[in-house]
């Protein structure tokens, strides 16, 4: 018997219509105009006989209906993406890529690497750095690492490590006219900034009670690494990430100043399609990663 199937090319405009709850976000992501997502989702709504979305003045609202049809379509998409993702992967079993930060590869994950080649010689790691949401299917990523707060749509997601924010600076700040020895000693340093950082100098200063320090002063880069090397040089004093600066701590090149650290709300997650985890060398890989994230560096 003939399957009763809707207007295929119709379903994933709805599905990111319905995520996005936006015509317009669906169609920047499906590289469309608003018309051609509008003109879609009106054919699957016409093929259904009713509506899917509740269509206000400056909203799009999903119907009741709606609601439940793209939670189907959604797992439906998502597993199509996962089956083609597995067809297209390269036949070398050895190859393991995994997607992740800049900061997180050049922080956390490349000086531990070399534990995972002795226990797994037989997989060869391929690092992708990109602080961009990878597309598994597309990009043939195995398994990502992401800084957030856990929500990845379509994506098993599992915390791998939390993160505090501290003062770090040269130990050659500690000495000179202006030693550094307590909170207070910042005023007469320069504050090293991350754009776009979740905690900032502002933040702590004011849960050091210090508010006649100006939290705005000093330069700011783009990336952690860069602050890091500019404190590293002896530039100033950066709000480093516990999880980012082990190495440097540990061969003495920063010191952490003082005893108060602002614990971050968002945290590292390893990422992966729903049943990627069934592949023995993306499993042995979390398996690593979880084991690191409780042994001391």
């Amino acid at each position: 018997m003939p399957r009763s199937l809707p207007p295929l090319n119709a379903l994933p405009d709805f599905e990111a219509a319905a995520r996005h709850l936006s015509f317009t976000r669906a169609a920047e992501e499906l590289h469309v105009t608003h018309g051609a997502v509008s003109r879609q989702v009106k054919s699957l709504e016409d093929y259904l006989g009713l509506p899917l979305f509740r269509r206000l003045n400056r909203a799009l609202r999903l119907t009741d209906e709606g609601q439940a049809y793209a939670r189907t379509v959604r797992a439906l998409l998502d597993s199509l993406a996962d089956s083609t993702r597995r067809l297209r992967a390269p036949k070398d079993s050895r190859a393991l890529t995994v997607s992740t930060t800049y900061s997180f590869t050049s922080g956390w994950l490349v000086p531990r690497l070399a534990r995972f080649r002795a226990l797994h010689p037989e997989i060869d790691v391929r690092l992708l750095a990109n602080d961009q949401i990878a597309d598994f299917a597309r990009d043939n990523i195995d398994l990502g690492i992401r800084y957030g707060r856990g929500n990845y749509p379509g994506l098993a997601a599992e915390r791998l490590l939390g993160d505090d924010f501290v003062p770090v600076a040269s130990p050659a700040l500690l000495k000179g006219r202006y030693p550094l020895r307590k909170p207070a000693d910042l005023r007469h340093h320069v504050l090293l900034h991350e754009e776009g950082n979740e905690v900032d100098w502002r933040m702590w200063l004011a849960a050091a009670g210090l508010d006649s320090i100006d939290a705005s002063r000093g330069p700011v880069f783009s990336h952690s690494i860069m602050a890091v090397q500019a404190a590293i040089r002896g530039e100033g004093v950066a709000l480093g990430r516990t999880t980012l600066i082990a190495e440097e701590l540990a061969s003495g090149q920063l010191v952490r100043l003082f005893d108060l650290r602002l614990e971050a709300e968002m945290a590292y997650y390893i990422v992966c399609p729903p049943r990627a985890l069934d592949q023995p060398k993306i499993r042995a890989f979390r398996d690593w990663l979880l084991s690191e994230a409780k042994t001391p560096r």
